[in-house]
C-alpha cells in the first residue's frame, strides 16, 4: 500500500507563510524510508483497481472479501454459535405462529416485534391487518436473527463484524415488504383508490429523475433555492480570495458590535451556506443580528488541476491565511473561531499548532459537530480500512479528486431506509413527490476533493489517529490539542452517522482547557441548523473546568443540564461572556490600506462552481 506523503506540498497559486527556521532547526526526524517498488509497477495496479471502482461503486472488493472470509471461516468453527442460532430461529418461529394465531383471533393482538427506533416503515395502519401484518412481523423476526447471525461469532475482527453486519442489513432492506406494490397496503390502498394513476405518476417521477440524472442536471427541486436568491442571501463581501477560499464579511445589522469577531471555518466537503440557509434558519444571519462581526469560509471546489494540494495547505491557505485576513480587518482583537465537521477538525489543529508556537490570537474555539479522536468515529469507518483506502487512493490518483457523487453514495448507504427505499415508495409507487427543503437542496449542492489531502486526511486521521495520540506534526513540530488553553464550546448531536457525539466528546479527554459541551437533538446536520422557534428542539448542556473530574459519555448525559430550545441562544451569550464588556462600533469592510479589498457581494464566486 502506498502510504501518502505528509511533507506538505504548495500549488503554485497558494500563497502560504513561511516556515520559521529556528521551527525546523529544532527537530531532528527519521530520515524516510525508501520505497522497495517501483512506480510504473504500482501504475499497472492503480489502473487495475481504478477500473475496477468503475463497476463496484468504488468498495473495495477485496476489504468485502476480508470481512466475509474472516465472519465464515470463524462462523463455521463455531458449532455453540450455530446450534445458539437454530435455537433462535426455533423460536422465532415458534413466536410468529403464536402472534398469528392470536391475530386470527383478535386483530388488535400486540405484534410479537416491534421495528427499531426510526425504523417507520411499516407505521401505518395497513400494516396491522393480514396478511400484511404476518410479512411486516416476519420480516423484522429475520432481520433481527440475521443480526444474531453475524455478531458476536468469536474470533471475528470488530471491523470485519461491523462490515458484515452493515452489508446484510443492506441486503434484507432490499427485500423488504414495504419495497414492493404488492406487499405493500398503503401503495395498493392508493392504486384502488386513484385507479393506478399512483403508478403512472411515480413511473413518470422514475423517468424524469433518471433523465436528470444521465444528463448531469440537479435534483428536481433544488432550483428553488439558489445561493444568493433563496439561501445565502446574508448581506456580506468576499475581502479576500486565494487559490483555496474565499473570505466573506458579513454587513452588521446592529449599531454596535462586540469587540471581538467570529470566523466560521466550514467543510470543505460540502458548500459553506449550510450555516447561510434561508434567512429564518441562518446562524451567520442569527450571529449578526446578535451583534457579531461574522467572517466565513467559501471553499474552492477543487478539480484534477488540484490533486496536490494537502492538508497542510487546507490549514496554511485556509484557516491561517483568513485568520491573517481577520486580523487586519479587526486589528488588536482576539477571534472566536468556529469550525463545522471537518472544519472544526482542521481548526482544532490550527488552533494546537498556534498553542505551541505561541499564538494566542484566539478568544475561543466552537467545534461543531467536529472529531478530534478518530477510535470509533460512527459508520463511516464501514469503509474505511487499508485495502479501502488504498482502493479510494487508486480512485482518486485516476481523477485528482473525490468526486461528490461517489461521496454521496457512501453517505446514502449509512440511510438507505430514509434516502433510497422511503423515496422509492412515495415518489415511485404511491407517485407524491417529496417537496424539497432548503436543507435537501444544500445536501444536493455537494463538492469534490483533491487526491492528496483526502488521502492524507484519512490516513492521517482516520487509520492513524494522529490527532489524538498526538503524533501529528505540523511545521516539524507535534501540534498537541492539549496545548489549546482557549475555552471550547464544543456541539454534538444525537442521531449523528458522521460524527457521533461520544466520539465528539472525547474532546474532553484530550484537552487542558475549560469545555462547555452541548448534546442536541437532531442529526449531524439538522442538529448544528437548530434556530430558536424550531419546533421540538432540545439539548443537554455542561460546564467542565480544566480541573474537574472527567465523566463518562452517558455519565455526563444523565448529569448534564436539559433544555428546551434552540442550543444557538446559549451560545451566543457564553460568546459574550467570553468577550470585552464593551461594544463597538462596526468595522470597516476590508482593510484596503492592508490590501483586503472588498470585491463581489457575498456569497462570492467559489460557492457557484460545479
Amino acid at each position: 500500500m502506498v502510504i501518502p506523503s505528509t511533507k506538505t506540498e504548495q500549488a503554485p497559486s497558494v500563497q502560504s507563510p513561511s516556515v520559521p527556521t529556528r521551527a525546523v532547526r529544532s527537530v531532528s526526524l527519521p530520515p524516510a524510508e525508501e520505497s522497495v517498488g517501483s512506480e510504473a509497477f504500482r501504475a499497472i495496479d492503480r489502473m487495475r483497481e481504478a477500473l475496477t471502482a468503475q463497476s463496484t461503486g468504488g468498495i473495495s472488493p477485496a476489504s468485502l472479501a476480508l470481512a466475509f472470509f474472516d465472519w465464515s471461516i470463524h462462523l463455521a468453527a463455531a458449532p455453540g454459535k450455530r446450534l445458539e442460532l437454530i435455537d433462535k430461529a426455533s423460536r422465532k418461529a415458534t413466536r410468529l405462529m403464536a402472534h398469528c394465531t392470536a391475530a386470527a383471533r383478535d386483530p388488535d393482538a400486540p405484534p410479537c416485534i416491534e421495528p427499531l427506533p426510526g425504523d417507520y416503515r411499516f407505521r401505518a395502519e395497513g400494516w396491522h391487518k393480514q396478511p400484511y401484518n404476518f410479512l411486516a412481523q416476519a420480516f423484522l423476526l429475520n432481520q433481527q436473527w440475521w443480526h444474531n447471525v453475524t455478531r458476536e461469532v468469536p474470533g471475528v475482527a470488530p471491523h470485519h463484524e461491523e462490515v458484515v453486519s452493515f452489508a446484510a442489513r443492506q441486503f434484507l432492506d432490499m427485500f423488504s415488504p414495504s419495497n414492493f406494490p404488492f406487499t405493500n397496503p398503503e401503495v395498493i390502498e392508493k392504486t384502488v383508490a386513484t385507479g393506478g394513476a399512483n403508478l403512472i405518476r411515480g413511473f413518470q417521477n422514475w423517468v424524469e429523475d433518471a433523465s436528470r440524472l444521465i444528463t448531469r442536471q440537479p435534483i428536481l427541486g433544488t432550483e428553488n433555492f439558489r445561493a444568493g436568491k433563496e439561501v445565502a442571501v446574508t448581506p456580506g463581501k468576499v475581502v479576500y480570495r486565494n487559490h483555496l477560499i474565499e473570505l466573506i464579511q458579513y454587513a452588521p445589522s446592529t449599531e454596535t458590535v462586540m469587540a471581538e469577531p467570529v470566523l466560521i471555518v466550514p467543510a470543505w466537503i460540502m458548500k459553506y451556506y449550510i450555516l447561510d440557509l434561508s434567512p429564518q434558519n441562518s446562524l451567520v444571519r442569527y450571529l449578526v443580528g446578535r451583534g457579531h462581526t461574522v467572517f466565513c469560509i467559501s471553499w474552492r471546489n477543487p478539480g484534477a488541476e488540484d490533486r496536490e494540494l494537502t492538508l497542510e495547505d487546507y490549514r496554511r491557505s485556509g484557516v491561517m491565511a483568513a485568520l491573517e485576513a481577520v486580523s487586519a480587518i479587526v486589528p488588536g482583537r482576539k477571534v472566536h473561531a468556529t469550525g463545522y465537521c471537518l472544519g472544526g477538525t482542521l481548526l482544532s489543529i490550527a488552533a494546537a499548532a498556534m498553542a505551541r508556537a505561541g499564538d494566542d490570537r484566539l478568544a475561543t474555539v466552537t467545534l461543531l459537530a467536529a472529531q478530534t479522536d478518530f477510535t470509533k468515529p460512527g459508520e463511516l469507518a464501514l469503509f474505511i480500512d487499508h485495502s479501502q483506502m488504498h482502493f479510494l487512493e487508486s480512485m482518486m490518483w485516476n481523477k485528482g479528486y473525490l468526486s461528490a457523487d461517489q461521496m454521496a453514495g457512501s453517505f446514502e448507504l449509512l440511510r438507505t431506509n430514509d434516502l433510497i427505499w422511503s423515496r422509492l415508495v412515495h415518489e415511485y409507487m404511491m407517485g407524491e413527490r417529496m417537496p424539497m427543503t432548503d436543507l435537501m437542496a444544500w445536501n444536493a449542492d455537494s463538492t469534490r476533493m483533491p487526491y492528496k489531502m483526502h488521502a492524507e486526511y484519512l490516513q492521517r486521521l482516520y487509520l492513524d489517529n494522529e490527532l489524538a495520540a498526538g503524533s501529528f506534526i505540523v511545521d516539524g513540530r507535534t501540534a498537541a490539542l492539549q496545548n489549546i488553553r482557549a475555552p471550547m464550546f464544543v456541539v454534538g448531536t444525537e442521531r449523528d452517522h458522521v460524527a457521533p457525539w461520544r466520539s465528539v466528546y472525547k474532546i474532553h479527554y484530550l484537552t487542558d482547557t475549560d469545555v462547555t459541551f452541548v448534546l442536541t437533538s437532531g442529526g449531524h446536520n439538522a442538529g448544528i441548523v437548530s434556530e430558536p422557534g424550531h419546533q421540538h428542539r432540545h439539548f443537554r448542556i455542561a460546564f467542565k473546568r480544566s480541573a474537574d473530574t472527567c465523566l463518562a459519555p452517558d455519565e455526563w448525559a444523565a448529569a448534564a443540564e436539559s433544555k428546551d430550545g434552540s442550543w444557538w441562544v446559549d451560545w451566543t451569550n457564553w460568546l459574550a461572556s467570553h468577550s470585552a464588556p464593551e461594544r463597538v462600533s462596526p468595522p470597516g469592510m476590508g482593510a484596503r490600506e492592508r490590501g483586503y479589498m472588498p470585491t463581489e457581494d457575498a456569497p462570492g464566486t467559489y460557492v457557484f462552481q460545479r
